[in-house]
């Protein structure tokens, strides 16, 4: 799968060659074809394992809960986003149609996994799911930005972010809290 998720980074998934595939991985394209019978086969898998990677570098620490576990999601996020801000911007924007195609949503798979890792460390209710899950893309907004800075700027301005990606949570899952926030900003 490495193979495929370097590869979506300078070409479509669509137009991924299954014969450069295998000959990248040393082995017939028919023996490719036995574990990935057809081409979207293949692109599902590939697909998968980036959403399998970008949720394993961005969950906290198994012990870590509550506000410390959305700082550190925010941390990692930034962090898979800059060093891999290529894969990441193939992988749930520039794959979306071939995707959706085939059936799954790269971004919303994504997004959907990073929401129910901060639903359980937080200790939401599940009630909270679409909230978070706009949280997290936010949060992607921010950090494909922040990632785009040259790096003096990103180091700079790293704390603020992370700082305020993480208050910015409760203001969206406390209904109260909101809606008290709105309104002192807005009187």
């Amino acid at each position: 799968m490495g193979i495929g998720i370097s590869q979506i980074i300078d070409t479509p998934i669509q137009d991924l060659s299954m014969d450069q595939v295998a000959a990248e991985a040393g082995i017939s394209r028919g023996l490719l074809f036995h574990y990935f019978p057809t081409k979207t086969d293949y692109h599902r898998a590939v697909v998968e394992a980036a959403r399998r990677r970008v949720g394993r570098n961005v969950s906290p620490d198994a012990r870590v809960v509550g506000e410390a576990a959305v700082r550190q999601v925010v941390e990692r996020f930034l962090d898979q986003v800059a060093r891999r801000r290529a894969s990441y911007v193939a992988l749930v924007l520039g794959q979306a149609p071939i995707a959706r195609a085939a059936g799954d949503d790269p971004v919303e798979t994504v997004r959907e996994h990073v929401a129910g890792v901060v639903v359980s460390a937080t200790g939401l209710p599940d009630a909270a799911l679409p909230a978070v899950h706009g949280w997290v893309a936010y949060l992607e907004d921010r950090a494909l930005q922040w990632a785009a800075l040259p790096a003096a700027e990103r180091d700079a301005g790293r704390l603020a972010l992370v700082d305020h990606c993480t208050r910015a949570l409760p203001l969206l899952t406390t209904p109260e809290l909101g809606a008290e926030t709105v309104a002192r900003a807005t009187t």
